[in-house]
């Protein structure tokens, strides 16, 4: 019924029975999702709460909560099923509480410049796919207010090559997310400014 895009982790039946609105194409649920994200976007631009726990297990659920809450009524909760990518769902905390960690001691001894360090934390955090879908999407939202927050220029991912079709934006962002796996960011910091 819902088939995944190349490279995206394909719904689970479980996934799926989680829909909270009578969609029966893609097309139809990638532009609720939208709608949805856009909403979350405008309040999480406001949102002190947000701005204060963004880098907490807490405020990541909250964004993808409110990314996806009239979507999906498992919204800001983390997966309990293996997917194609990430780690297993019992160590999603663990390595959640870990990056959350690194990345506050980064803040405060910050060893990079701004967009490695959002690149970074993007990259990890979507390395671990914490929740059942939605994953790159909260991963870009969560890394432009990171930047955001800290009086900083979000990133663009692709957005500004218009001569550019979107499946071919979407895999650069896929190939620089797999570089970013083998350790190389260069490939990753270059695209999220293109």
């Amino acid at each position: 019924m819902f088939e995944a895009p190349t490279g995206a982790t394909p719904l689970a039946p479980d996934t799926i029975a989680g829909l909270i609105p009578d969609l029966h194409m893609r097309s139809e649920l990638a532009e609720f999702e939208q709608l949805n994200i856009e909403k979350a976007t405008q309040w999480s631009e406001r949102s002190r709460t947000l701005k204060k726990d963004l880098l907490t297990i807490h405020g990541l659920r909250l964004l993808h909560q409110r990314m996806f809450d009239d979507t999906w009524k498992w919204a800001g909760e983390f997966r309990q099923c293996e997917t194609n990518i990430g780690v297993v769902p019992s160590q999603i905390q663990a390595h959640i509480a870990q990056l959350l960690g690194n990345m506050q001691w980064q803040l405060d001894n910050p060893p990079f410049d701004w967009d490695s360090l959002a690149a970074r934390f993007h990259h990890q955090l979507v390395f671990v796919h914490p929740f059942p879908n939605g994953n790159g999407r909260h991963g870009r939202l969560a890394s432009d207010l990171l930047l955001a927050y800290n009086k900083q220029v979000p990133f663009t991912w692709g957005r500004t090559r218009i001569d550019v079709a979107a499946k071919h934006v979407r895999a650069e962002y896929i190939a620089a997310l797999q570089a970013a796996d083998r350790g190389n960011l260069e490939q990753l910091l270059t695209f999220v400014r293109s």
